[in-house]
């Protein structure tokens, strides 16, 4: 009986990456560090990497265009707290235990009838990180130098799509320090009185009502293409 021959097979081989994925992957890497080693916050790898929400910070997720007319609207109020956008999305960063507030608040302002676009993430939940330094800044710079310091709005070479800070936190002074709260309403900073952090009740309420006003203004709008309620028109 012949013997059988047995046949190599070759060995498993890594799939060659891109130099796209290899240039997101280093992206990744720089942005995680930067978090960590300059904020402090927690992420979770990956392309693009994550920031772990609930434990420096809960999130605010609301249409981008209710969320800008808010913070026109809160003015001065809204000043100093991070505020990030991703396509049609904003997330206002809040103080860590908000999120399970909403919906108590929300009743409270009697708008808990309505179902709003308006979303709360907290413990467990995860954001996608924007890249946060601008041209030149380092994220291995030690903490405090100038180098480690400038989150800007985004890289020019950030996907479509990708989060990017429209506020960005700033290094070297306690980002939750900024972060909207219960507490927040007639709080003192060291600047003077009503330099604190803004107070989250009045932050979900003129967020709600912005979210509604544009709602109303888009039906609004279609009713009229439509010709919903017009005169009826006679030749």
């Amino acid at each position: 009986m012949a013997g059988i021959r047995s046949v190599a097979l070759p060995s498993p081989r890594r799939p060659d990456l891109s130099a796209r994925e290899v240039s997101e992957g280093r992206h990744g890497d720089r942005t995680r560090l930067w978090y960590e080693n300059v904020l402090g916050w927690p992420t979770v790898p990956g392309v693009p990497p994550r920031l772990v929400v609930g434990v420096r910070f809960d999130v605010l997720d609301v249409p981008a265009e209710a969320g800008r007319a808010a913070l026109e609207r809160l003015g001065g109020a809204a000043e100093g707290f991070p505020v990030a956008v991703q396509g049609d999305r904003m997330r206002l960063l809040i103080a860590a235990g908000g999120a399970d507030e909403l919906p108590g608040l929300l009743e409270w302002l009697d708008w808990g009838g309505l179902d709003l676009d308006l979303r709360a993430l907290g413990e467990g939940r995860l954001m996608d990180a924007p890249a946060p330094w601008d041209a030149g800044a380092g994220p291995d710079a030690p903490r405090g130098h100038p180098a480690a310091g400038r989150p800007g709005d985004g890289r020019p070479d950030s996907p479509q799509g990708a989060a990017v800070w429209l506020r960005p936190p700033e290094p070297g002074r306690e980002a939750e320090a900024s972060l909207p709260t219960l507490s927040a309403m007639d709080t003192r900073s060291p600047r003077g009185v009503g330099d604190g952090p803004p107070d989250l009740v009045r932050l979900i309420s003129t967020v709600a009502t912005q979210i509604h006003r544009v709602r109303l203004r888009r039906s609004g709008a279609g009713a009229a293409a439509q010709g919903v309620g017009q005169p009826l028109a006679f030749s």
